[in-house]
């Protein structure tokens, strides 16, 4: 699709491509020196693949989406980064060789075990200090394989993994680009935040500032849509129940979408609407979490499993009959629940579901008014960090003040 010349020309505005996939703030071309320093830190070759990309570019970024199973957990991974020598962030290829060399080093030392002072794991991409991606640089049958590693968060992250993961991603790194996607079209996307943002935003810039032809800046968002996948024409021909991921990407747009009508669909073609479809969360979850609510119902209606804990994840006001619903087919009635209904300013539903609570409890009164004045003792701590500029809120202060002004009037 790219002449020489163009290859060229985008190389002058850090864009290259590598594998089927665009790869922009792309660095110059890793120094033979550099390769050298790095192959005398590991175990055994830098595989081929890897010393293909470092040929054509030392790193840079990267912006798809890729969905890993870790954990029991269906994860979306970010591999945003491919490291590289001389960058003062996270991006910093040697930084992150020297952090593996400590941990190896601290954990030889720990067990009291010998260690030959080489990796056998090669850090080269990721995201921040949470996500990494490695090639096995160590001989057997695993060799070249690039495989994933995610930190896990704390308990009160709701679905996510509480324990570092680990998983493959693909047996080289050709195969490893393959499974970078886009779930959505970055030029029709279904959210505010999306994938695609920040390539179309940098070759925009390019444009602007730095003169990069329109015609070639379309021409690599044309093949940068390539990686998006289709599961509109599976859907249509009656497969799509039959591709586990497709399915799931599928669901994840019909809730993105809060699309009822696409839900039944999906229902109807057999696409499964059970199990995690982001990180631990199910269906149910993801919808009532995002305020797809009617998404949520159809999903209910259609069979989906709805969580016991369900009601207590609330972001934004249900309507009573989508509680009531919930809590026929499984969500259990609680204290919390009621409040984040409150806070979100749906006091019908947090009737509906104080009336199932008092049914097997005789704690209502106290048990909410506990819940009530936990909450708000976060949200006027909270209140008080934005005011005073020590904390950015996705509520924003007027937000928070409403939360805090529901919970302050509402009684039982």
């Amino acid at each position: 699709m790219f002449s020489d010349d163009e290859l060229a020309q985008l190389r002058t505005h850090g864009v290259v491509l590598f594998a089927k996939r665009v790869i922009f703030d792309a660095q110059p071309p890793m120094s033979a020196e550099q390769v050298a320093a790095v192959q005398a830190v590991c175990a055994g070759p830098i595989p081929p693949d890897l010393l293909s990309l470092w040929r054509v570019t030392a790193g840079g970024r990267l912006d798809y989406d890729l969905h890993l199973h870790m954990n029991g957990n269906e994860e979306s991974f970010s591999w945003n980064e491919l490291f590289w020598n001389g960058s003062d962030t996270y991006h910093d290829l040697q930084g992150w060789i020297e952090h593996e060399l400590q941990g190896a080093r601290d954990a030889a030392a720990e067990s009291a075990e010998a260690w030959d002072g080489k990796l056998t794991l090669l850090p080269f991409g990721g995201f921040d200090y949470c996500d990494r991606v490695y090639a096995v640089v160590e001989a057997g049958a695993d060799y070249g394989h690039v495989l994933a590693w995610k930190q896990g968060l704390p308990e009160a992250w709701a679905h996510e993994m509480h324990e570092d993961g680990m998983t493959t991603v693909a047996h080289d790194l050709y195969a490893a680009f393959d499974a970078l996607r886009l779930d959505e079209d970055p030029l029709h996307p279904a959210g505010e935040y999306f994938t695609g943002q920040a390539l179309l935003e940098y070759l925009d810039d390019r444009h602007q500032e730095d003169g990069l032809p329109i015609e070639l800046m379309d021409k690599v968002i044309a093949f940068y849509r390539q990686a998006m996948v289709d599961w509109h024409a599976p859907l249509a021909d009656g497969t799509l129940g039959d591709n586990g991921p497709l399915s799931r990407i599928a669901l994840r747009h019909a809730v993105a979408t809060d699309d009822e009508e696409l839900v039944a669909k999906l229902h109807a073609a057999g696409v499964s609407l059970d199990g995690p479809l982001s990180g631990s969360a199910i269906a149910t979850d993801l919808a009532i979490g995002h305020g797809a609510h009617a998404a949520a119902a159809a999903l209910v209606r259609a069979g989906a499993p709805v969580a016991p804990d369900a009601l207590d994840a609330i972001d934004s006001a249900i309507s009573p009959e989508l509680a009531d619903l919930l809590l026929t087919h499984g969500a259990q009635p609680s204290a919390t629940a009621i409040a984040e209904c409150v806070a979100c300013g749906a006091p019908a539903a947090a009737r509906v579901i104080a009336g199932a609570y008092a049914q097997s409890h005789d704690d209502l009164p106290a048990a909410y008014a506990a819940a009530r004045d936990e909450m708000l003792a976060e949200l006027e701590s909270s209140l008080i960090e934005v005011r005073e500029g020590r904390l950015t809120h996705y509520l924003g202060l007027a937000g928070l003040t409403r939360r805090a002004d529901h919970l302050r009037s509402f009684s039982l």
